[in-house]
């Protein structure tokens, strides 16, 4: 997840003063079959698989490869520095959407290449959503990989028992709350503490009211009645319906595994551990103890969300491209992107299927392929299991169509940088923890500290 602050503000700043540079004086000297790619997919054993993924490709084309992997914290002083030399590499991996958009408005992509790409591998195999997010004035920014989006996880057994519904709407997720709070059990358990992780479960449930960080023109609406609406029922969800304290990635997971929790907000990165795949973070829940994966069978999941001021279903996401820079060496970046989206892309995101569910569904002659090979992907840490296996195929069938309605706050506007640089400071996370009792108030307060920042980026 990017986080870019204000200090890197000035690196960023950079990257636009070395763009022209990049242009008269990046020639890309070196061995002409060999390419540079950085991969911000930098855990070790996924870096380890990544490799050798590579070793087949360089087997199949003769194309060398210089794996570079790169902490996403430090991505924007090192494209800063790296574009200042006239050093960029050919192609980057793993890209945040938020991160596309920095690298493109400072013109540091090559969209026609991205394009070409696309179109060899066919733009009908693509998700349209994805395709869309990572498209701008330019052309094809990137090319999307895989995404994952924001889900709700609820218990099932619980809303059976009490007759509720499906929480998928503003009134049925607060009915829920309500009807499931008491002693030892909270109707929710969402993030509260001043991180990015509140910011992304805020965010989702923000879209489903339509309450959007900015309009068309790029001017910030935080104060608008859609999002003071939102505002105030996420504070009042946490005020009457959670646990006390500051609620973190970690604490909300916890409560939920331990069994004291009806719903929760959590990205499907949680699929493995609610099995009971991952000895670090199992559930503990009473029934856990015999059965680990009581929850995993016993937990719905809803992707998206509508609030009474949205028009459909809305879910936070983001999607991880691979793309092709300004002066890279352009038929060889272009066919390791090809290959990753295509011979290796089986392999790619299986490193991580749990979160990194295929834009790219299949081929023209087999329009699903990718899509069926998810479903079959194993997932886990110390063990391992097939997704279907423990999820079952509705479920599944659900995560696999979530992209396609995937939404963000600034980047279809074309704010990108604005994006950024609110995941480094965090206004609309304190906003909501200064606030708990005013949602209009939460709502003033993240505008006026939103327009602040966008003023600085000028």
């Amino acid at each position: 997840m990017p986080r870019t602050t204000r200090a890197a503000a000035a690196a960023l700043a950079l990257i636009t003063t070395a763009a022209g540079l990049v242009a008269c004086g990046d020639d890309r000297s070196g061995d002409p079959d060999t390419i540079r790619v950085w991969s911000l997919e930098d855990v070790a054993d996924r870096v380890t698989a990544t490799r050798a993924i590579i070793a087949d490709f360089t087997a199949a084309t003769g194309v060398n490869v210089d794996l570079v992997t790169v902490n996403e914290d430090q991505f924007p002083s090192l494209v800063a520095s790296a574009a200042a030399a006239g050093d960029l590499p050919d192609v980057i991996g793993s890209v945040s959407l938020s991160g596309v958009q920095t690298l493109a408005v400072n013109e540091l992509l090559h969209p026609s290449a991205n394009d070409e790409v696309v179109r060899a591998l066919g733009a009908g195999t693509f998700s349209p959503r994805a395709l869309e997010l990572t498209s701008g004035d330019q052309g094809q920014l990137a090319v999307p990989s895989d995404g994952w989006g924001q889900l709700l996880v609820y218990r099932k057994d619980l809303f059976a028992e009490a007759g509720l519904p499906v929480p998928d709407s503003y009134e049925a997720i607060a009915a829920a709350a309500a009807k499931l709070h008491k002693p030892n059990l909270a109707g929710i358990t969402a993030a509260t503490s001043p991180s990015v992780f509140t910011q992304q479960t805020f965010e989702h449930l923000a879209l489903a009211n339509n309450c959007q960080l900015t309009d068309d023109a790029g001017q910030v609406v935080l104060d608008s009645p859609q999002c003071a609406e939102a505002f105030g029922f996420y504070n009042d969800l946490i005020k009457r319906y959670s646990v006390t304290g500051a609620q973190d990635v970690d604490t909300t997971r916890a409560t939920y595994f331990a069994g004291r929790a009806a719903m929760l907000i959590w990205s499907p990165f949680i699929l493995d551990e609610l099995a009971g795949l991952r000895n670090d973070a199992r559930p503990t829940c009473p029934q856990c103890q015999a059965d680990p994966e009581f929850l995993a069978r016993n937990s719905g999941f809803v992707t998206g969300i509508r609030g009474p001021g949205g028009s459909e279903p809305a879910q936070y996401g983001e999607i991880s491209s691979w793309t092709v820079l300004d002066g890279a060496r352009e038929d060889p970046a272009k066919k390791f992107v090809e290959y990753f989206l295509g011979d290796g892309y089986e392999r790619w995101f299986g490193i991580a299927p749990e979160g990194r569910v295929p834009v790219r569904r299949g081929t023209a002659e087999q329009p699903d392929r990718f899509l069926t090979a998810w479903n079959n992907a194993q997932v886990g840490v110390d063990s391992r299991k097939r997704l279907d296996d423990v999820y079952g195929g509705d479920m599944l069938a659900t995560l696999r169509t979530s992209p396609d309605t995937f939404g963000r706050w600034g980047l279809p506007q074309g704010q990108g940088e604005l994006v950024g640089a609110i995941l480094g400071e965090l206004p609309v996370p304190k906003a909501l923890g200064g606030n708990r009792d005013d949602g209009a108030a939460a709502a003033r307060q993240a505008q006026k500290e939103v327009e602040s920042i966008k003023a600085d980026l000028k």
